[in-house]
C-alpha cells in the first residue's frame, strides 16, 4: 500500500520543482475547462500565454503592459512575503490597497486644481500611510486581544470596499461628472498624474519602484538583522525570543510593511492606469498577490517571475475574452487553479510516498 512519510527536512528538489509542475498541471486542467466551455483548448491556451509575447501583431502593445500589470502584484507580494516568512498572515492586502488609493487620491483632490511639484510625493506618502493605518487594525487587535489576523484583515477588505463605494458616490465624487459615480480623473491633473516614463508603453514610476523593491527585499532578508529576525520568528516564536526578538514588534513591522507596500501600489495604480476612484477600482490585485507570493516561494526574484506569469494571464485573458469570447470567470478560475495545484503539490516537499507491503501473519 502507499504510505506518506514525513521528511526530516523539506526536499529542496521538490520545493524548487513544484511551482513548475503546478503551472504545467494548471495548463492541462485549464485546457480541459476551456474544452468543457466549448472552446478550442489549444487555441485558448495559446491566446493567453503565447500571443501577448510572441504574436507580432499584439506583442508591441502587450509586452510593456505585462510589466505595468505586474508592478502592483510585485509590490503587494513583496510586502506579504515578509509577513508570511514570519508566519504572520496578512490576507487583507486588497483592503490596504484600496485605502492607500483613497487617502492618496483624497489628498490630490483636496488641492485640485493647484499645480505644484510636491503634490505627487505627498500622494505617495499618504498612500503608504493609508495602507499602514488599515493594516494596523489587525496588528493591534492581534497584540491586544490575540485575535486572528487572517480573519480580521480579510473582513476589513469588505469594509474598505464600502468606503470606496461611499467616497465614489459622495465625498470624492466628481462635481463635473454629470451625476456619474467616481472621482475626477487624475490623469488630467498634471501634478497628480503618474504619467508614462516611455511614450507609448504605459510604463510608469510604479514599475521602477516595484523593481527596486525586489532587490530591497533580497538585501533585507539576506543581509540585514531585521531579515534574520523575520526568518527566526517564522521558524519558532519561542526561539525568536532567545534571539532578542519582540514578537509584538514583529507583528507590527510585518503588517506595516505589507500594508504600506499595498497602499503604495494602490496610489500608483490610481494615479496611473486607473486614473480615478470608482466603485470598481479594485480588481483583485491584493488577492492575486497571495498566489504570486507563494508561487514565487517568498523569494523576491521568484515573486518577480510569478508576477510576470500572473500578469500574462491578465493580458492574455483579456485577449481571450475579446477574441474567443471566453467568460472572465474562466480566467479567474485558471488563476485559482494555479494556487490550488501549487499548495497541493507542495505536499511532496514535506512528505515522501513509499510502498509498503502488508505483513503476512
Amino acid at each position: 500500500m502507499l504510505v506518506f512519510e514525513r521528511r526530516r527536512e523539506p526536499s529542496r528538489f521538490w520545493t524548487a520543482i513544484t511551482p513548475v509542475l503546478a503551472v504545467l498541471v494548471t495548463l492541462i486542467a485549464g485546457g480541459i475547462m476551456f474544452a468543457i466551455l466549448g472552446k478550442n483548448p489549444v487555441e485558448a491556451i495559446k491566446t493567453i500565454f503565447w500571443a501577448p509575447i510572441f504574436d507580432p501583431n499584439l506583442s508591441a502593445y502587450a509586452r510593456p503592459q505585462i510589466l505595468v500589470k505586474a508592478a502592483p502584484l510585485v509590490l503587494i507580494a513583496i510586502g506579504l512575503s515578509i509577513g508570511f516568512k514570519a508566519n504572520i498572515w496578512n490576507i487583507g492586502a486588497e483592503g490596504q490597497y484600496i485605502m492607500g488609493a483613497i487617502l492618496g487620491g483624497g489628498v490630490a483632490l483636496a488641492f485640485y486644481p493647484l499645480e505644484a511639484w510636491w503634490i505627487f510625493p505627498l500622494m505617495i506618502v499618504s498612500g503608504i500611510v493609508g495602507g499602514i493605518a488599515w493594516a494596523m487594525i489587525p496588528a493591534l487587535l492581534k497584540i491586544k486581544f490575540r485575535t486572528n489576523e487572517i480573519l480580521v484583515s480579510l473582513m476589513l477588505v469588505y469594509v474598505s470596499e464600502h468606503f470606496l463605494a461611499s467616497v465614489s458616490l459622495g465625498l470624492l465624487r466628481n462635481p463635473d461628472g454629470i451625476g456619474f459615480p467616481g472621482s475626477r480623473n487624475l490623469q488630467h491633473y498634471t501634478s497628480a498624474s503618474n504619467g508614462e516614463l516611455f511614450v507609448g508603453t504605459g510604463i510608469h514610476l510604479g514599475v521602477i519602484v516595484a523593481l527596486v523593491s525586489i532587490f530591497a527585499l533580497y538585501g533585507l532578508i539576506r543581509f540585514h538583522r531585521l531579515g534574520f529576525q523575520v526568518r527566526v520568528t517564522g521558524q519558532s516564536v519561542r526561539i525568536s525570543r532567545f534571539a532578542g526578538v519582540n514578537p509584538n514588534l514583529m507583528v507590527i513591522f510585518c503588517l506595516a510593511a505589507s500594508g504600506g507596500l499595498a497602499g503604495l501600489a494602490g496610489i500608483f495604480e490610481l494615479s496611473g492606469p486607473a486614473g480615478q476612484l470608482s466603485i470598481d477600482f479594485n480588481v483583485g490585485y491584493g488577492f492575486t498577490a497571495i498566489i504570486v507570493a507563494f508561487l514565487g516561494r517568498l523569494n523576491p526574484f521568484g515573486i518577480a517571475l510569478a508576477a510576470l506569469l500572473m500578469s500574462l494571464t491578465y493580458i492574455g485573458g483579456d485577449l481571450a475574452q475579446f477574441m474567443l469570447n471566453l467568460p472572465s470567470a474562466a480566467i479567474q478560475a485558471l488563476q485559482g487553479m494555479l494556487l490550488f495545484f501549487l499548495l497541493s503539490m507542495d505536499f511532496l516537499s514535506q512528505y515522501r510516498i513509499t510502498i509498503k507491503h502488508w505483513a503476512r501473519g
